[in-house]
């Protein structure tokens, strides 16, 4: 079951018609992960506040850090809110809409997390209107197209980093103000000086995708892991 996701079922007239989904800031669904996925369209956000990791798997993926420990979101304060004038990632935004794929995977349906505190019943922002979508529900459709899209685009991109062999195993040791260590592994970055040694051809072509600018957001949101050690402490001296 994907990140967050607990009861995920496509949304129907005949079963949504009376729900509605309550507006709210908490993110406190996405308080205990440490990571979460990115699309490549967004990289120009993301590399401002957070690291830009990849990870193995049946699929190479890129991720957003969010944290050093395994279930602690640094972004996330105890009430839920997210730390103020910084990006939140679009799977969270997401949240709690996403498409899944039918059996012969030749299109999608849009679903909702019924576990979603944010799904209740109610008229206030139904799901419905009349038994036709609402404005809230095409409003989902459209950003989970949309996000499907670019995630098809970043599969690309990441495919052809794997293939070109830039992806290194890494790991990140830090020390808290107080003296407590902590360790990160299991990810990968871009070997800089793979990347610098790629031949003209594919380099000419990758500019030509967009796929350069991606590399250097990631090179770019290695400067965030200072931001992210002294959000640490501040969490944990709380």
């Amino acid at each position: 079951m994907p990140l967050f996701y607990s009861k995920p079922r496509a949304v129907l007239a005949e079963r949504h018609g009376n729900m509605s989904l309550t507006p709210t800031s908490d993110f406190s669904f996405a308080a205990n992960t440490n990571s979460v996925p990115v699309v490549a369209t967004e990289l120009p956000m993301v590399c401002k506040n957070y690291p830009i990791l990849f990870t193995d798997g049946a699929q190479t993926q890129m991720v957003a850090l969010l944290g050093l420990r395994a279930s602690e979101n640094v972004m996330v304060d105890d009430k839920g809110n997210w730390t103020p004038g910084t990006y939140v990632p679009a799977y969270i935004r997401r949240y709690p809409f996403i498409f899944f794929e039918n059996e012969d995977k030749s299109q999608y349906t849009l679903c909702v997390d019924e576990d979603a505190k944010t799904v209740v019943e109610g008229t206030e922002n139904p799901f419905f209107v009349d038994g036709e979508p609402s404005k809230m529900t095409q409003g989902a459709l459209d950003f989970c197209r949309d996000y499907q899209a670019h995630y098809a685009a970043t599969a690309e991109f990441l495919k052809a980093i794997s293939e070109a062999d830039l992806l290194v195993e890494n790991r990140a040791d830090a020390t808290l103000a107080d003296g407590r260590k902590l360790s990160l592994s299991g990810f990968k970055v871009i070997d800089e000086a793979k990347f610098n040694a790629l031949d003209d051809e594919t380099f000419l072509a990758w500019r030509k995708r967009g796929w350069l600018h991606l590399v250097y957001c990631h090179f770019i949101s290695n400067g965030n892991w200072n931001a992210l050690i002294e959000r640490t402490a501040m969490k944990t001296a709380n």
